[in-house]
Formats: C-alpha cells, sequence, structure tokens
C-alpha cells in the first residue's frame, strides 16, 4: 500500500506542475480579466468585500495558516473550523482569493494525504492541520517553533509586530504595504533567529519553497 501511494503521489504531482504550467502559459496568452470579473458574483470577496468579523470562541478550531483561519473568522469557512471537506477548501480559497487552480487542489490533497483521508470524501478540523512538518514548519513568519509553542492556532503578536515593521511600501491611502523585498527580508531574518532559539530547528527545501510560496 505504501508503495502504491508513493506511485501514486509522484503521478499526482507531475499532473498538477503540467497543469500548473499550462495556466502560466495561458495567464500569460490570454487578456486579464477586467476588475470586478476574478472573484465569483456570489463568492466572498467580491467586490472587495467580506462577510462581518467574528473572533474564535472557546473550542472552535483553528491551525497554524493566518489565511484559513481569516476565511473562518469571515465566515466562508465554517466559522468553528471543524468538518471541514477537502474539495470544500479548494472551492472557497480559489474563489476568495483568485489562486490558481492547481495550487487549491494540491494544498487540499497534499492535507488529505497527510491526515490519510480521502480527497474527494474526507473531512477535517483546521487544528489537524497544524501537524509538525507536513504544510506547518518551522520560521513561520507568525507563529513560534512548534517545539517551543505547541498550539498553532494563535498567532504571535510580537512576530506580527516584527514582520509589519518591515513594510517599505505603501497604500494608495496612505498605510503600509509589504512588498514581495519586504517579505524575502523577514524571512530571513525569522529562519536566522529561528535556528538560534529551537534547538530541535528543521528546514527543508519543500518547506522553504512552501514558505516563500506564502
Amino acid at each position: 500500500m505504501g508503495v502504491l501511494k508513493q506511485i501514486s503521489g509522484f503521478f499526482t504531482n507531475i499532473y498538477v506542475f503540467s497543469w500548473d504550467f499550462s495556466l502560466f502559459v495561458l495567464n500569460i496568452l490570454t487578456p486579464s480579466l477586467k476588475p470586478g470579473q476574478v472573484v465569483p458574483r456570489d463568492a466572498a470577496g467580491h467586490n472587495l468585500t467580506w462577510p462581518e468579523y467574528v473572533p474564535p470562541k472557546e473550542g472552535d478550531s483553528r491551525s497554524s495558516c493566518p489565511m484559513l483561519n481569516a476565511m473562518a473568522n469571515h465566515g466562508i469557512l465554517p466559522h468553528d473550523g471543524k468538518n471541514i471537506a477537502f474539495t470544500e477548501l479548494n472551492t472557497k480559497v480559489r474563489h476568495t482569493f483568485n489562486f490558481a487552480a492547481s495550487f487549491c487542489f494540491f494544498v487540499p490533497k497534499f492535507s488529505a494525504d497527510f491526515l490519510n483521508r480521502s480527497y474527494s470524501t474526507g473531512r477535517f478540523d483546521l487544528a489537524e492541520l497544524s501537524l509538525h512538518n507536513a504544510i506547518e514548519h518551522d520560521a513561520s513568519l507568525t507563529r513560534q517553533d512548534f517545539a517551543l509553542v505547541p498550539d498553532q492556532g494563535k498567532p504571535d503578536l510580537q512576530l506580527v509586530h516584527d514582520l509589519l515593521k518591515e513594510a517599505t511600501g505603501t497604500m494608495p491611502d496612505g498605510s503600509p504595504l509589504l512588498t514581495i523585498p519586504d517579505l524575502s527580508r523577514a524571512l530571513s531574518k525569522r529562519r536566522v533567529n529561528a535556528r538560534k532559539t529551537n534547538k530541535d530547528y528543521t528546514e527543508s527545501l519543500f518547506h522553504n519553497v512552501f514558505g516563500s510560496s506564502k
């Protein structure tokens, strides 16, 4: 069974990467969508509007991913963060953030695999995605490492403040904007600090690429 799973995973990855490259080429060759046509009209985020923010209450499930937590806090995903279908996660992330369809399939499929569940029929709670060194990884920009703080559902406010201080860009309204170079610089600093403070620090090419892509 383990060998078959590895073979299946290999061909799935080849399929996803090929799909992703095809989308990349199509994105270059086809005209851009007009403002207001990117996010479907019936989806959260259309016309730059989200449902009202409601903070999590005691017992709600949250993950190490700020994006997914925000979706639950705004009711785009179930507010309690529980019993979410992997296929639902695919659709909701794609519609809300306009991420590539290939990415929106790959991450829920990867999550289903490391939780040993079916992508097509399985369900999960957000906290389950914080399994160490699956999607969650050391040197997060908003969380202390798992070895230091096992509960990855809550951000470390000092790390958040440190990240925001890196902003060199400016929004149209004058508020600070984190640019890509800002995020790259912050991530480099975070990795150096994490190596110093966490004796169990781990780092891999997969997590470096995944962390950078976020």
